[in-house]
């Protein structure tokens, strides 16, 4: 069964970078979409990024578009999430999820959208990212 890790949290300042891993074991993560999850205190899941098996296909929630990449080796059994210009409102717990279907949601008009957090099917424990001053 795939088991997920994720790493690379910690405090940051605003304006600061970070670099969240996930790994995968026990399949192999090429057969699946990967997203990136965050939860506030006191707040609900939300989606951040997801990206297709092959990479092929990126989505971003629209409050990190253009500060956050996602990106996976799949040689490596890894999918990163780059963070670039943190902001506190950033802050919270990071889980990186594998999906079993397709992981996205294609619209009519050939875009995409992450599917909801309830859509994916295997989970990592998380890591704190604090972005405060």
């Amino acid at each position: 069964q795939l088991q997920l890790v994720e790493s690379g949290g910690g405090l940051v300042q605003p304006g600061g970078s970070l670099r969240l891993s996930c790994a995968g074991s026990g399949s192999s993560l090429e057969y699946y979409p990967i997203g990136w999850f965050r939860q506030a205190p006191g707040k609900e899941r939300e989606g951040v990024s997801c990206i297709s098996t092959d990479g092929g296909r990126t989505n971003y929630e629209d409050s990190v578009k253009g500060r956050f990449t996602i990106s996976r080796d799949n040689t490596k059994n890894m999918v990163y999430l780059q963070m670039n210009d943190l902001k506190p409102e950033d802050t919270g717990v990071y889980y990186c999820a594998a999906d079993l279907g397709p992981g996205m949601i294609l619209n009519l008009d050939g875009s995409s959208r992450c599917a909801t957090w309830t859509d994916y099917d295997y989970w990592g424990q998380g890591t704190q990212i604090t972005v405060s001053s």
